[in-house]
């Protein structure tokens, strides 16, 4: 048993529940505190990480108990290097996203706090999972304090109405994969992720299954015409709420495309289903883009580059899904999905905390009302531009590789389809450009920039924390590269074995 991730479980369930009957005004410290743990024993588990491990024998840290031999279904959860990415995504951004709430006014503020710890928990349940009815659970226990922290904590007179849809999107989504994983259990010796891998489906089973699952990762994400919850969710929730939502939440479908959807459904992957999926992922990179180009919400135009570069990652993954099953083995679709989820998460956390800074300052969303922050403000304007930069893709950044490798591997099923994609990336630079431009360099109201300040000391940690990062990745992105090889190389060959 693996006692380092019984840790990473257990702590954020009891920081939670602790915050839940705590009263008094040290919540934020103890959520911090849990959260900088969380993150010390993410990094003790990637620094005894084996990142080159046999194709065989990629699962480490391991935890197998027996939990219900009625339904066959195990407590085994176990890291490998796709899931200890995303952990140490979950584990460097919470603690940060806690952090950037600390000058915030906020009601209840332990249950707010306990809730984001809670979600934590569910998060490293669904990427350290091993049994499909498991991972459904944890799936499920997410939803939970999302939907909580967006309704509660939301803007006011949209509380209901966009809550309510988010709620009944993802539900029903949700119920959609079970379903599709209780077909699968019919036909496997239990909800093992080996067994459900070698299930015996038919070509035309298979298709009613990858619908079933696909689905709900498809809400998650979402991918277009499935995210029509997405825009007032992401605008009207605290920005806490959307920087978990985009920038640890959507990642969980990108993690389940290629642990649970692929592996399990290869031959509906390899006819039509596969292909349609390619296709509505690159209709999204595209429409989320120029969408984007008309926003003048500075929130509503990162909530349209967000879904426009999910897009882009979904189209990587089934393009080289697509040629794996055609003959061509490569991993390259799944890398650049991990290694731009791994890079997106930071860079839309960062952008969205932007978003924050620049509505205290100027009292409003709209970018026309804004202008001339850089002159009052010029840590900030730094701060922002690099952050702006990494979501660009400007190379020497951490959204380049990323991007990068995704195109490529699009390309190597479809020139057209890279044509697409690639023209979206000169529509992320106008777009953008065009926000920050309008917000830093503006001609803007005296009056306002005359109160106006430069970030404060949480703003400028959250932010200095997420440029350095930025850059880094940016630089040198081979360890992330290194960490998933492996896992996707098994992930690849079990969908043709």
């Amino acid at each position: 048993m693996s006692y380092q991730l019984l840790a990473l479980l257990l702590l954020p369930l009891a920081g939670a529940l602790l915050l839940f009957g705590l009263k008094g005004k040290l919540g934020k410290q103890i959520a911090l505190g849990v959260s900088v743990v969380q993150l010390l024993i993410t990094l003790f588990m990637l620094q005894g990480f084996d990142s080159a491990p046999t194709v065989d024998s990629v699962l480490q840290h391991e935890i197998n108990y027996p939990w219900s031999q009625f339904i066959k279904s195990t407590l085994h959860f176990g890291v490998d290097g796709m899931g200890m990415l995303l952990l140490l995504l979950t584990g460097i951004l919470v603690p940060l996203i806690i952090y950037s709430s600390f000058n915030e006014k906020t009601s209840y503020r332990n249950s707010f706090y306990g809730l984001i710890l809670l979600m934590q928990f569910g998060l490293v349940g669904v990427f350290t999972a091993l049994d499909g009815l498991l991972f459904y659970i944890f799936w499920e226990v997410t939803l939970i304090p999302i939907w909580l922290i967006a309704g509660l904590w939301g803007q006011e007179d949209k509380r209901f109405e966009f809550t309510t849809k988010f709620f009944v999107y993802t539900f029903v989504g949700s119920l959609f994969m079970l379903g599709g994983f209780i077909y699968v259990y019919q036909y496997s010796a239990s909800f093992a992720l080996t067994d459900m891998y070698n299930a015996d489906l038919n070509l035309s089973q298979q298709t009613v299954v990858f619908w079933f699952i696909f689905f709900a990762f498809a809400v998650k994400l979402p991918v277009f015409p499935f995210h029509t919850w997405q825009p007032d969710t992401y605008t009207f929730s605290p920005t806490q709420g959307t920087m978990l939502l985009s920038g640890i939440m959507l990642k969980m479908a990108i993690y389940g495309i290629l642990r649970y959807l692929l592996p399990v459904t290869p031959e509906a992957v390899a006819g039509i289903s596969g292909s349609i999926v390619l296709i509505l992922a690159i209709i999204g990179v595209l429409h989320g883009a120029l969408i984007a180009l008309i926003q003048n919400d500075i929130k509503r135009l990162y909530t349209y580059s967000s879904f426009s570069h999910v897009g882009l990652m979904v189209a990587g993954i089934f393009a080289s899904a697509l040629l794996v099953l055609n003959g061509k083995f490569t991993t390259e679709g799944g890398e650049g999905a991990l290694i731009q989820a791994f890079a997106h998460g930071f860079n839309i956390v960062g952008l969205f905390l932007c978003a924050d800074i620049l509505y205290k300052r100027f009292k409003t969303r709209d970018i026309r009302q804004m202008g001339g922050l850089a002159r009052v403000a010029p840590k900030f304007a730094v701060l922002f531009m690099i952050v702006v930069l990494g979501s660009v893709g400007l190379p020497l950044t951490n959204g380049f590789i990323g991007e990068f490798i995704l195109l490529k591997s699009i390309f190597d099923y479809s020139i057209l389809g890279a044509i697409i994609a690639g023209i979206t990336i000169i529509l992320a630079a106008a777009y953008l450009f065009r926000a920050y431009g309008k917000a830093m360099f503006g001609e803007g109201d005296e009056r306002v920039l005359s109160s106006a300040s430069d970030v404060s000391s949480s703003e400028f940690i959250v932010l200095g924390v997420i440029s350095v990062l930025v850059i880094l990745f940016g630089v040198y992105p081979q360890p992330v590269l290194d960490l998933v090889g492996s896992s996707l190389k098994f992930i690849y060959q079990s969908m043709v074995s």
